[in-house]
């Protein structure tokens, strides 16, 4: 576990939660976490959880950092959950529109929600290539 300012950051072997410890999120500290998703990436994570269960208070900035990151996590075919019990700030990235983005209570149904996530990708790259030979070739309808 890394320990920084703002957060603390877990990482797994599939996912990644980043432990946000700081009362809100913020044009003061958005880009800590702007910075800690692009580590991530880099790392390979494609599902990330942002546990702001202890933060009261979120702005635009810290909805644009929850919008790029949730953009990075769907282009690798991952997630990027937002866990908040608070109404206010639920309320606020829902009014957002984040195209793709998880809003969850517990970092438990975001790890949960990670796992479903990836075994949807796992069945629908088995349908992708269903019906396929092994040279990528297609059998064709007679064999569908």
């Amino acid at each position: 576990m890394s320990n920084l300012n703002s957060f603390q950051l877990e990482q797994n072997e599939s996912y990644a939660v980043i432990d946000w410890k700081a009362e809100q999120l913020s044009a003061t500290n958005s880009e800590e976490l702007e910075n800690a998703i692009r580590l991530l990436f880099k790392k390979d994570y494609a599902n990330i959880i942002l546990n702001l269960s202890k933060t009261a208070e979120l702005d635009g900035y810290g909805v644009s950092a929850v919008r790029k990151g949730t953009k990075i996590c769907t282009n690798e075919g991952g997630l990027f959950v937002v866990v908040t019990k608070n109404e206010p700030i639920a309320e606020r990235l829902d009014a957002a529109k984040i195209e793709n983005l998880t809003l969850l209570n517990t970092v438990q149904e975001g790890v949960d929600a990670i796992y479903l996530n990836d075994l949807e990708n796992e069945f629908q790259d088995e349908d992708d290539t269903e019906g396929e030979s092994e040279f990528g070739e297609s059998y064709g309808e007679d064999y569908d």
